[in-house]
C-alpha cells in the first residue's frame, strides 16, 4: 500500500511538530514536509508532490488566504484542509477559504500543548483520509480507505480514554491479529445488494425536501444549490455536520450563489416554499405541524449517531410529517448517519435519492442508506440539482 502523503503549513513550529506526530503515528498515513508560511509551501508543493495538504491561516509574509488565491490562480488541485485558531474566532474568513476552494476545515484548539491539539486528532484523520485518499487514488496510488484511518484513530482515543482511567491494558489488543487490518483493496469493493423495502402508499406531490450531508459537505452544497431553479418551488431542510457558530456564516455564504433564499434555520421559522433552511451547528432541526403553515424546531437533545445536528433526526420528523410527499437526500458523509430514516421516509412512500459512490468524498453514509434500501435513485453530484429540478417539478 502506498503511504498518503500530507504536506503541513503553520507558523509556529511547534504545532507543525505535533500535527506531524500525530500524521506520522498514523499507519498508512507520513509528513513528507512542513512549511513556516504560505510562501514557503509553494515552494514545497512541487518538490513533494503531496496528496492533501494541512494549514494555518494566520501567517506571516503569505497567510492562509493568500495561499488560497496563488492557489487557485496556478490552478493546484490538492485538496487542502484548514486547521486554524482563526477558524474559532472568524466564520467569515474560514467560509472565504472554502469559497477559494479549501475543501475543509477543523478549528485548532485553545493552547498549544499536545493534550489540546490531540482532542482534533480524529477529525484531522478523517479529513486527510477522505479528501487525500479520494485525491491519491485519482492519481493511481493505493492507499487504504478512510474507515481503516478512522478505526486508528477511534483506537487511540479509546486507548488515551482509558490511560487516563488506569484500564488501559482492558482495552489494548491481547494479540497481534486483533490489530484492525483491511484487505489493500477495500476501497474497491461494490456496495451490497440493497434490501427490499415495500412503501406503504405510493409517492405523492412534493411539499418538502429533506438533506442530509456531512465529509465533503461544505463544497458539494456549493455545486448543487447554484444549479438550483429559480422557480424551485419547495422548501428544502439540510443537515450538514458543522461545529456550532459556523452554520450562519455557512449560509451566508451559500445564499451569495444560490437562486433561493438560504439561512441557518431559527426555531419557530415558518416553512415557506422556495427557501432553504440550514439547521444550525450543536442544534437538531425538526418539523412541528401547524395548522396554517408548519414550522421549524430546534432542539439540543442528545447526539444521534455522535451528531448534532442528526440527519435521522431530520428525516424522522420529515417522515412522520409529510409521509409519501417529501423527498429525501442524503448525500457524501462518513458513518450512517441518515441511513435508518431516509429507509423510513422511504418505507412512508417518499422519494428518495443518494448520491453516487463515484462522485462521493466519502461513500459512507450514501452506502449505508443504499443498502438498506433507502435509496431509489443514486446520482452523482455534477447531476444531482437537474435531478432535484426536475423530479420537484414533476411531482408539485
Amino acid at each position: 500500500m502506498d503511504d498518503l502523503q500530507v504536506l503541513v503549513c503553520d507558523d509556529s513550529a511547534l504545532m507543525r511538530n505535533l500535527i506531524s506526530r500525530i500524521i506520522d503515528s498514523t499507519e498508512g498515513m507520513k509528513t513528507v514536509g512542513t512549511a513556516m508560511n504560505g510562501k514557503f509551501l509553494l515552494q514545497k508543493i512541487p518538490q513533494l508532490n503531496p496528496d492533501v495538504i494541512v494549514l494555518d491561516i494566520e501567517m506571516p509574509e503569505m497567510n492562509g488566504v493568500q495561499f488560497l488565491q496563488e492557489r487557485k490562480n496556478k490552478k493546484i488541485d490538492i485538496p487542502v484542509i484548514i486547521l486554524s485558531s482563526v477558524a474559532t474566532k472568524g466564520a467569515t474568513v474560514t467560509m472565504q477559504c472554502l469559497e477559494l476552494g479549501a475543501s475543509d476545515f477543523i478549528t485548532k484548539p485553545s493552547g498549544s500543548t499536545s493534550s489540546n491539539i490531540s482532542s482534533v486528532s480524529s477529525a484531522l484523520i478523517e479529513r486527510l483520509a477522505s479528501y487525500g485518499g479520494r485525491y491519491a487514488r485519482r492519481k493511481g496510488k493505493q492507499v487504504y480507505p478512510a474507515e481503516f484511518f478512522m478505526q486508528q484513530a477511534k483506537l487511540k482515543e479509546a486507548e488515551s480514554a482509558a490511560a487516563k482511567e488506569g484500564i488501559i491494558d482492558k482495552i489494548k489488543p491481547a494479540t497481534p491479529s486483533a490489530k484492525p487490518t483491511f484487505s489493500p483493496t477495500l476501497w474497491q469493493s461494490k456496495a451490497k445488494e440493497p434490501a427490499v423495502i415495500t412503501p406503504l402508499r405510493q409517492p405523492g406531490n412534493i411539499e418538502i425536501v429533506a438533506l442530509g450531508i456531512s465529509t465533503g459537505g461544505p463544497n458539494a452544497l456549493r455545486e448543487v444549490f447554484a444549479k438550483l431553479d429559480p422557480k424551485f418551488a419547495r422548501p428544502i431542510l439540510v443537515v450538514q455536520h458543522m461545529p456550532a457558530g459556523f452554520t450562519k456564516e455557512f449560509a451566508a455564504s451559500l445564499n451569495k450563489i444560490c437562486p433561493l433564499e438560504v439561512k441557518e434555520a431559527e426555531d419557530g421559522d415558518l416553512i415557506h416554499p422556495g427557501q432553504i433552511y440550514i439547521a444550525p451547528g450543536d442544534y437538531h432541526i425538526v418539523v412541528e405541524k401547524s395548522t396554517l403553515c408548519n414550522v421549524i424546531r430546534l432542539s439540543h437533545d442528545d447526539q444521534r449517531n455522535g451528531h448534532r445536528p442528526s440527519a435521522d433526526v431530520l428525516f424522522e420528523s420529515v417522515a412522520k410529517i409529510y409521509q409519501n410527499h417529501a423527498l429525501g437526500i442524503i448525500m457524501t458523509g462518513m458513518g450512517r448517519d441518515g441511513a435508518a430514516q431516509l429507509a423510513e421516509m422511504r418505507k412512508q412512500g417518499a422519494w428518495t435519492l443518494g448520491q453516487d459512490e463515484k462522485s462521493s468524498i466519502v461513500y459512507g453514509m450514501p452506502r449505508a442508506a443504499y443498502e438498506l434500501g433507502a435509496v431509489q435513485k443514486q446520482v452523482s453530484l455534477e447531476n444531482m440539482a437537474q435531478e432535484m429540478n426536475t423530479i420537484v417539478k414533476e411531482h408539485s
